[in-house]
């Protein structure tokens, strides 16, 4: 039977549709010198760290002044950063995908103004509330994920490791010293909708032990079903617990099965994962999404655990600034972190960085152990 459609007109696609729908255009908010120009850029330049220009065929220029933001905002600094937009750029501005926030301006004398205005705004301790910065070859704002302020299964914090990181690199932020662009990447747990498994240095939250049962109330708080099924390794089963004198229907957990992933309490709130000596961090390095000089590669993990120090967590801070450091004095210019450690060897890339190597790193994924363990008598653990 064929599909007769009712009200569709195909000779007239538009007609009587509704094109309002969400939220309101993208290219109504262009600033009126890139509405004009889309599409007809020349080039681009960066001028100075954190100071870019784009030339337009027309002889257009536009200047964009990049300076760090935060994922979580206040309403005050939302505010403010509207006031600089409205007093220096005709109320445009942008926010990219790590993070930070770009002025744009259609004419070079506005630029040292606005510099002079951004680099004047400091919090009450002193620090820059708008530093700028993050382009070309140094590190850019690290995007990362919700951490303990929001989410309900990470291993560790978010923005606190961010912050603490941020604190030892920051230079890097406002220069642009290194080989090529390095960037750094948080997620708080392996679900990882921080997307570091594509970062020249990655912090990943990783817990260690399978979700603890809480008998008691598992199978009236929860569908037991929709736990089972929830698990991506089918670790979890269903069971019979005698509790308190009575038997109660629960789930059982395949521990050696288990990957710590959190899926199940997600589905099943007495199903908890985090646990205090448990959960720590995994340091990854090498990954990248440029496909320039080489292919687009995953991060390999180059420490297995270290564990929540808190509040400044300075073995991860200690071991990120000896890889940034290790990077900056010995790989060719051009050259991502990645490149630079498959050239040198994976090996040497750890005596460098002087990071101890386990069995615990050894990459056994993708392939058959046989293809990618080091044979050599040349490798030594």
């Amino acid at each position: 039977m064929a599909f007769i459609s009712s009200g569709y007109n195909t000779e007239k696609p538009m007609e009587n549709r509704i094109t309002d729908i969400g939220p309101i255009k993208y290219d109504n908010f262009y600033p009126p010198v890139i509405a004009k120009n889309k599409g007809k850029w020349l080039y681009h330049e960066i001028l100075e760290p954190g100071v870019l220009v784009h030339v337009a065929e027309s002889g257009d220029e536009v200047y964009t002044v990049r300076v760090g933001g935060a994922r979580l905002m206040s309403t005050g600094l939302i505010r403010e950063i509207s006031e600089i937009a409205e007093k220096h750029c005709d109320g445009h501005l942008r926010f990219t995908t790590r993070n930070n926030i770009e002025f744009m301006v259609d004419d070079k004398s506005k630029v040292e103004p606005l510099k002079k205005d951004l680099a004047g705004r400091k919090f009450p301790g002193g620090s820059f509330k708008f530093p700028i910065g993050g382009t070309g070859a140094g590190i850019s704002n690290i995007v990362h994920t919700q951490g303990w302020i929001h989410c309900h299964t990470p291993a560790t914090d978010a923005s606190g490791t961010v912050k603490a990181t941020m604190d030892e690199v920051f230079k890097d932020f406002q220069d642009m010293r290194l080989p090529a662009p390095l960037r750094i990447s948080m997620a708080c747990c392996l679900n990882m909708c921080g997307a570091v498994h594509c970062s020249d240095i990655a912090i990943l939250g990783y817990h260690r032990k399978p979700p603890m049962l809480d008998h008691e109330y598992l199978d009236k708080i929860c569908e037991i079903p929709l736990a089972i099924s929830s698990c991506p390794t089918g670790a979890i089963k269903p069971a019979k617990v005698e509790w308190k004198g009575e038997t109660v229907k629960s789930v059982a957990v395949n521990n050696e099965r288990c990957m710590f992933c959190g899926n199940c309490y997600t589905m099943c709130p007495s199903m908890p994962l985090s646990d205090k000596t448990g959960d720590g961090i995994v340091l990854m390095a090498g990954g990248k999404v440029s496909n320039r000089i080489s292919q687009p590669k995953f991060s390999k993990v180059v420490v297995a655990f270290l564990p929540n120090d808190m509040p400044r967590w300075p073995k991860m801070t200690e071991t990120i600034t000896r890889m940034v450091e290790t990077y900056a004095t010995d790989a060719r210019k051009y050259e991502r972190l990645g490149d630079w450690a498959e050239r040198i060897g994976w090996e040497r890339f750890f005596d460098k960085c002087e990071i101890e190597f386990t069995h615990h790193l050894i990459d056994d994924f993708r392939d058959p152990a046989y293809y990618t363990w080091r044979q050599s008598t040349q490798f030594k653990f």
